[in-house]
């Protein structure tokens, strides 16, 4: 006992000589280290408002095009950045902290790329920065780095020589005194403008991505759906009717000429938020390659998302209001049973209007996901309880899909090194698979370099998805006893058929065996 005590000891002996070292090489034997605080940077207030301009962006471009018309028509500078490139993935490398995900990268790298150029090209100083420019992000917590994004920002930012330049949450708390003097007011005109932006640009990407793989002249639905955008910024911006502006949209998209009959496999995109969503290269523009290898892409929206964010809150207060004893702090200063009728009330507007919008747009067969039934999908197979990145909403949506035929692949593309995605498509998901083998899945991981080799592995599988739909289709023609030629000379005498905006009954997963169950009627 006395030998093995005196072993351990020499060998906390020889490391701690390691250790010290270690710390002097690399001058760390400063006794007055101290760890890193956040800096009390100035605010921003309503007499800055006229000269500030507030940088936003990490959605899709039509998603804050839409954010920026709508928050300069409540009186804001705002300045959407451009969609991060792999430029900004090289500026976020060389800045932020080492280990970081895609995500952190490429939006921080984004940030610190646009004032370098500011200051470089334009010949800004850093004073001028400072004053006439802040950045507007969200802020989190949870096991996501995602809930580390506002200090990775003030790290790559200070390193890139930035270090007073102001990073605003809209989380922000503030002395009650200074909160008339703000210059972001969060209030429910703020949260109705963005909300609106949120639904505009999910129903123009939505159309864009639904009618564009059948159209006939090439590149008629990229010009028609940027002159639409146009329409609803400047509608945002003026403050003008959001459903004057829509129903032009409608006329608009509904002289894009097309043929739905063109059996093409639909792919699901889920995963990792940001990685699904951002339409750069930080997920390699997947999804027009996607649309490019003739593939009808199905993208979520952040509508989906929004009510993930009240289902998610709904189940806080489930959860704790029949155990008040037991989280004291939790529930403290709140009023459980009024918070959960304003979410009820909050889940009841959104989806009035979504759907009201959609009508209007003319997006037809618009239907948001049931969060019930994703979680009860899901919660056998991964716990409701956990929350981070998309939670147990990608075991769910791949349950939803399979169960109800609405894609014949689905692909979940996260970043490298995501530890809640990838928990969910390396493990839980090869379960789903084995109960649902007729689902095509295919996770990827992105991480900024490798594009050909991504590609290559997702073409195999979008090789068996159009076997698939190609089977499906046939299928269909089996039992009308038709051939493909007859439909489609039956299409060209039937021109709402070819209305761009036009979509027909869900009877198969694809839009063309679709539409031939309707010519055949």
């Amino acid at each position: 006992m006395t030998e093995e005590l005196t072993i351990e000891k020499k060998i906390q002996n020889e490391l701690k000589v390691f250790e010290l070292q270690e710390r002097f090489d690399r001058g760390l034997l400063d006794n007055n280290i101290s760890h890193w605080k956040k800096p009390n940077e100035g605010g921003f207030y309503s007499k800055e408002r006229g000269f500030t301009t507030i940088l936003v962006g990490g959605l899709t471009l039509a998603h804050d095009y839409m954010v920026e018309g709508a928050l300069k028509g409540l009186g804001y500078n705002i300045k959407c950045l451009d969609c991060p490139d792999n430029e900004s993935l090289r500026y976020g490398k060389e800045y932020g902290n080492r280990g970081q995900c895609n995500p952190t990268y490429y939006t921080v790298g984004n940030l610190v790329k646009h004032l370098t150029h500011l200051r470089d090209n334009e010949g800004l100083s850093l004073e001028e920065i400072n004053k006439n420019y802040i950045f507007l992000t969200a802020g989190a917590c949870g096991p996501c780095r995602f809930g580390m994004y506002e200090a990775e920002y003030r790290k790559a930012l200070a390193d890139a020589g930035f270090e007073n330049f102001r990073v605003l949450t809209f989380e922000q708390k503030v002395d009650v005194q200074d909160a008339k003097e703000l210059g972001l007011q969060i209030n429910l005109k703020f949260i109705l403008a963005l909300v609106k932006a949120f639904m505009a640009g999910d129903l123009i990407n939505a159309l864009g991505y639904r009618i564009r793989p059948y159209e006939i002249n090439k590149g008629e639905t990229d010009k028609v759906i940027e002159e639409c955008k146009d329409i609803l910024y400047h509608s945002f911006l003026n403050r003008k009717s959001l459903t004057f502006a829509l129903w032009k949209v409608r006329k608009n998209i509904s002289k894009i000429k097309t043929n739905f009959l063109q059996p093409k496999p639909i792919v699901d995109i889920i995963g990792e938020f940001w990685a699904m969503t951002t339409e750069g290269d930080g997920n390699y523009k997947l999804q027009r390659w996607l649309e490019q290898e003739g593939a009808e892409v199905h993208v979520q929206q952040v509508t989906y998302w929004l009510k993930y964010i009240l289902w998610e809150s709904e189940k806080w207060y489930l959860d704790r209001i029949n155990l008040k004893s037991h989280d004291e702090k939790g529930l403290k200063g709140k009023n459980a049973k009024s918070s959960l009728r304003y979410i009820k009330l909050g889940r009841a507007l959104l989806k009035a209007h979504y759907y009201f919008y959609s009508w209007v747009v003319g997006y037809k067969n618009a239907k948001l996901p049931d969060m019930k039934e994703i979680a009860d999908y899901a919660n056998e197979y991964y716990s409701t309880n956990l929350s981070g990145g998309e939670g147990h909403m990608e075991v769910g949506k791949l349950i939803s899909a399979a169960k109800h035929m609405k894609s014949h692949m689905v692909l979940s593309v996260k970043p490298f090194g995501c530890m809640p995605s990838s928990s969910v498509s390396d493990g839980v998901q090869s379960k789903i698979q084995e109960l649902f083998p007729d689902v095509i899945f295919y996770p990827i991981e992105t991480s900024g370099d490798g594009a050909v080799n991504v590609y290559s592995r997702v073409q195999m599988m979008l090789y068996k998805a159009k076997q698939k739909v190609k089977d499906e289709y046939q299928s269909v023609l089996n039992e009308l006893n038709t051939t493909n030629d007859l439909l489609q000379k039956n299409l060209m005498n039937k021109s709402q058929f070819r209305n761009a905006l036009y979509k027909a009954p869900a009877k198969k997963t694809s839009t063309a065996s679709n539409i031939a169950y309707k010519l055949f009627r």
